[in-house]
């Protein structure tokens, strides 16, 4: 009698066990394949972008463009019309500038590449002009990379119409695009791609405009303090992000402003900071796509 019992609850278990897996199966849930895609996963080559827009539905655009509805006394600029839809246009003084929190995990990048669309004319005031600023305490600038662009002139290392004079530096080596090296038609008033790349493998920093790269004439555009190529870059001590600017063009970013700089006065749009060395045919790709 008991062997009959417990083969009746065991058999009663098997059945009970049997629902539930049955029940489980029986629920609906997505194949894991059919969750949507990030367009820009964490650690992917992407590391900074804005596209000065604020109104697509983009996420990537729109989680930068934030600020100026967030932090607008750190974002002086106003809007214009730009490459792809919206861009932004400088104010011609010495303490305007858009200060980010920071470019995300950028400063861990060993090749990096910076690239954006400008619409701009030489400077007038006899006052070089800043595009962007990665600020550093490591450094007597106080900056791990930036541009100037030099101020307008007759002279082979100022700027013109047809030839624009600038030094792209990284962790105080500064690269000069002057004389036979300055970079065509970035200045004639109308829209233009700009990019420069650097290459760990290399230690060669590249420019391009409109997806062209500049031939650079000599030795001075790679990377090679005391001799030795510099290799993968080693960013520290970095904090916020400064666009049209210096860092001390923003309150609290630099401290004292110095009076021979200037913040960029031109119009940009599409500004993007990648954690690797793009290629010749990635950034045409960039160019053509107007992004």
């Amino acid at each position: 009698m008991k062997k009959g019992i417990y083969s009746i609850k065991y058999l009663a278990s098997c059945i009970a066990l049997s629902t539930v897996l049955f029940s489980c199966e029986k629920k609906d849930r997505p194949a894991l394949g059919d969750y949507v895609q990030d367009s820009n996963p964490p650690g992917g080559p992407l590391k900074f972008y804005t596209a000065f827009d604020g109104t697509t539905a983009n996420p990537l655009m729109n989680a930068v463009d934030s600020i100026r509805a967030n932090f607008a006394a750190d974002n002086p600029f106003t809007t214009v019309d730009g490459i792809s839809g919206k861009g932004v246009k400088g104010v011609a003084a010495k303490d305007k500038a858009i200060k980010y929190p920071s470019a995300n995990d950028f400063a861990k990048s060993t090749s990096i590449t910076v690239a954006y669309w400008i619409k701009h004319s030489p400077a007038t005031d006899g006052e070089p002009e800043f595009h962007f600023s990665l600020p550093s305490t490591d450094f007597w600038h106080e900056s791990a990379m930036f541009l100037l662009v030099e101020k307008g002139g007759p002279d082979p290392s100022n700027s013109t119409t047809s030839q624009m004079a600038c030094t792209f530096a990284v962790q105080d080596n500064w690269v000069e695009f002057r004389g036979d090296n300055r970079l065509p038609n970035v200045l004639d008033g109308n829209w233009h791609h700009l990019v420069f790349v650097y290459d760990e493998t290399t230690s060669k920093v590249t420019a391009y405009v409109d997806g062209v790269a500049k031939n650079y004439t000599g030795s001075g555009n790679v990377l090679a303090p005391g001799g030795t190529p510099l290799g993968p870059l080693q960013f520290k001590n970095v904090s916020n992000f400064v666009l049209g600017g210096w860092n001390r063009h923003v309150a609290g970013a630099g401290g004292a402003q110095d009076a021979w700089i200037h913040s960029f006065s031109g119009s940009m749009d599409q500004f993007r900071l990648y954690g690797k060395a793009l290629t010749a045919s990635e950034v045409l790709a960039l160019y053509n796509s107007k992004l």
